[in-house]
């Protein structure tokens, strides 16, 4: 086996790797569960009780 056989199927593998991550990304079946990852930045902390607020919240006094 040549190095550039062993490149090509490297070369090949990768290839179809990153088309299956692309089409499991891009598929119908995934969007519901991206969309909602996408709002968690977003989304309030409901058991935070407000720690976070006042003049002290970027450890600044």
């Amino acid at each position: 086996m040549s190095v550039g056989l062993i490149y090509g199927i490297a070369t090949v593998a990768g290839l179809i790797a990153f088309v299956g991550i692309a089409l499991w990304a891009w598929s119908s079946a995934t969007r519901e569960r991206f969309e909602q990852a996408a709002m968690l930045p977003f989304a309030d902390d409901e058991d935070d009780s407000g720690a976070r607020t006042g003049s002290n919240a970027n450890g600044g006094s």
